[in-house]
């Protein structure tokens, strides 16, 4: 019955893809909606994108073995970080009226940055969506015993089918849609959980102290991977294309800013279900924390103690994570493949054929996704990946270059290559300090540096 009802609600979410499919009319409407979001559907996509499998399948682990601290890197950062974008970043951009984050590099630096954070940018996101179709692949295999190999396949040839066809258009109704189901399918096992457990006190009461420390107490290492873990998911994410995909697509820049802060609340609130929920099911099982792949935990949680009708339903939800997470970043890295990577260099290139190019970047960013995929299955160090590269490359300059006047093409470049190399070299060499520190503070100083020492000789209009 479950197999029924999963097979079911895949077919739905393909039929509202056909459907968004008939408001696709040139590549505007492919990539950004034709720029008609309001702020819930800016907000909603906006939670269901980063709402994905490291929420539900990943982070509960980490939640149950590290406390709070956990919480805060995992869960409090994304906030934080659609906060900040909301706050300083989302009106300056929304007004520049472009496409994708290498348009700013473009009009603020010169056309060799725009390829080289376009590149940058591509090569980052396979890893992020790798995750999902990893976590696709577990669900499948667990529900309805496909091979792992044989379910990331089947995970990405769904999400390909409803993001080539229907674009922005698609993922954001079927974003409303998932995140309903995610909601529902997720409140109806968290009180199922508490029932059995008797509320909220009996999960947290045997706790030792140090799980309710929101930061380490002690240890250079512990500090440095804390450090580490913040700058990866609060300021790593800010450059990426996702997030400003959404607000690009909204019907104007209040709709834009509003959604960004409706995405911060949901990004907190929602994800914190999963935690509770896995705290819950190892006080009601602690054989559940002897299972080598904690990855399961949730899921084998459901299967054990739920009735069917409630497993549908969770199933439901996280499914409908994982499909909305992975459509809207398989479809960021497509556009500026289209927008950044094509549409320059083809002058002669009418909009209906930009339009096919851009869709059959949907399929090469799925078939290297699938490739790391099967390379790797470790969800949260898959995402983590995905931010690393980012960060080191593309936060110091895209930052610096929107909100100080100074920024320069050459401190552009600078933080960008040594930034890089920083990272690189750190992480061959294994050093004590994370590399993502190194690699993010270099960049910065290097931006620094090279902007004051080498300013442009033209000031920028920006």
């Amino acid at each position: 019955m479950i197999t029924f009802f999963i097979i079911f609600y895949l077919l739905i979410t393909l039929g509202i893809g056909f459907w968004a499919s008939k408001k696709i009319k040139n590549s505007g409407d492919f990539m950004l909606a034709g720029k008609s979001l309001s702020t819930m559907l800016v907000g909603v996509t906006l939670f269901a994108t980063w709402f994905g499998s490291s929420q539900i399948m990943g982070n509960p682990g980490y939640f149950i073995e590290d406390g709070f601290i956990s919480y805060v890197t995992l869960t409090l950062s994304g906030g934080i970080c659609l906060l900040i974008v909301g706050q300083f970043f989302a009106r300056k951009l929304y007004r520049m009226n472009i496409v994708t984050i290498s348009d700013f590099f473009r009009i603020k630096y010169n056309k060799k940055l725009e390829v080289a954070s376009s590149v940058l940018m591509v090569f980052s996101y396979p890893h992020w969506i790798a995750a999902q179709f990893v976590a696709m692949a577990y669900l499948f295999n667990a529900v309805m015993g496909i091979p792992f190999h044989y379910g990331i396949i089947l995970g990405a040839a769904i999400v390909v089918f409803y993001t080539y066809i229907g674009g922005m258009w698609a993922v954001a109704y079927t974003d409303m849609v998932q995140s309903v189901m995610i909601l529902l399918g997720l409140f109806v096992v968290l009180f199922e959980v508490l029932n059995q457990t008797g509320g909220f006190t009996p999960i947290f009461s045997n706790q030792p102290s140090e799980f309710f420390n929101f930061y380490p107490a002690e240890g250079f290492d512990a500090w440095a991977e804390y450090i580490a873990l913040l700058l990866t998911f609060v300021i790593g994410p800010m450059p990426v294309q996702e997030i400003y995909q959404r607000v690009f697509s909204a019907k104007n820049e209040k709709a834009a800013r509003n959604g960004l802060f409706l995405g911060a609340i949901l990004m907190v609130l929602i994800p914190s279900i999963p935690l509770i929920i896995g705290l819950g099911g190892v006080h009601l099982y602690p054989e559940l924390m002897n299972n080598e792949n904690n990855q399961d935990l949730i899921p084998s949680l459901v299967n054990m103690m739920a009735s069917v009708p409630v497993q549908i339903l969770f199933y439901g939800a996280i499914i409908s994570a994982i499909l909305s997470t992975s459509s809207g970043a398989m479809l960021a890295p497509a556009t500026v493949i289209g927008e950044n990577l094509i549409k320059p260099y083809a002058t002669t290139l009418s909009d209906k054929r930009l339009l096919l190019y851009t869709r059959l970047s949907v399929i090469v960013v799925a078939g290297v996704s699938c490739y790391f995929a099967f390379d790797d299955s470790d969800i949260v160090g898959l995402v983590a990946a995905s931010l690393s590269l980012i960060l080191v490359c593309l936060f110091a300059p895209f930052t610096f270059g929107l909100l100080w006047k100074k920024a320069s093409i050459t401190g552009a470049w600078a933080a960008m290559v040594i930034g890089g190399l920083s990272w690189l070299f750190c992480y061959m060499y294994n050093t004590r300090i994370d590399p993502i520190i190194y690699g993010t503070a270099i960049s910065c100083l290097s931006m620094i540096i090279g902007s004051i020492l080498y300013p442009d000789k033209i000031k920028n209009k920006n």
